[in-house]
């Protein structure tokens, strides 16, 4: 099921022994267009210190309690490295963070989480070992952006400006962010519409702007968002923009916008 990712924020965390704080914001992957972290507030708890959560340890969304239940205690989440959120998150803090809890990298796999599709794939195969283990650490830049700052982000067409980034649709499964909600209401009368990150043709970070690969007309005419999101919808909305639905493509396909400053 696809989830607006603004509901999940202040969602309590429930650890297997209490509660460690509320979701702030997301960090998602702009090559993959993943969630890969929750960015978590501990309040009184840890004196207001913030954590990065991964997807991995989500065991359960309990939906009307507004709680995110994960795979692991206070005491393993306290010892947990800490993160400056004011700054950009690197990818040798990703790396100690991962290693911490004993999760693998995500990056340099074929699918969405590295070796699986699905994080939940990699919480039964492993087993809280903090490691120091510098293997890999070597890296890449990391990718990660908040969807906190991505949420207003201007939206144009192939021929115009067209509204701006309202919020997220997340897959329950693969934390995939599989649409970006637009908001048109200053262009065509407060029409929504979802559009794939897979129809973006490139997003400029330091313009703040996002540009599709679509007409306006062509968004213009068609299936406006109505919650909730069937995959009757989701039909209809692939075949109006001649796009191959996702769930055809055999297995979690990596995308890579084109980004540029």
């Amino acid at each position: 099921m696809l989830r607006a990712i603004t509901i999940l924020q202040g969602f309590a965390i429930q650890a297997t022994d209490g509660e460690i704080g509320k979701v702030d914001q997301f960090y998602f992957d702009d090559e993959t267009w993943a969630i890969r972290y929750l960015v978590v507030s501990t309040g009184s708890w840890l004196s207001g210190r913030r954590l990065l959560i991964s997807p991995i340890a989500v065991t359960e969304t309990n939906w009307t309690g507004k709680k995110l239940n994960v795979a692991l205690t206070k005491k393993q989440v306290e010892g947990s490295p800490d993160i400056n959120t004011d700054k950009p998150v690197s990818r040798q803090h990703e790396a100690d963070t991962l290693g911490y809890y004993g999760y693998p990298f995500y990056w340099g796999g074929a699918f969405l989480w590295g070796s699986v599709s699905y994080p939940a794939g990699i919480r039964k195969s492993v087993a809280f070992e903090p490691s120091s283990s510098k293997t890999e650490k070597q890296l890449m830049d990391s990718h990660l952006r908040s969807t906190s700052e991505v949420i207003g982000y201007y939206v144009h067409a192939v021929d115009g400006e067209i509204g701006h980034v309202e919020d997220f649709l997340v897959d329950e499964e693969t934390w995939a962010i599989r649409y970006v909600e637009v908001d048109t209401r200053n262009w065509w009368s407060g029409k929504k519409v979802l559009v794939s990150p897979q129809w973006i043709q490139r997003v400029s970070w330091t313009e703040s702007k996002v540009y599709v690969d679509l007409l306006q007309e062509t968004i213009k005419n068609g299936p406006e968002y109505v919650e909730p999101v069937t995959r009757d919808y989701e039909g209809k909305l692939h075949e109006h923009y001649s796009r191959e639905a996702y769930w055809l493509q055999g297995k979690e396909q990596p995308y890579s916008p084109t980004v540029r400053g």
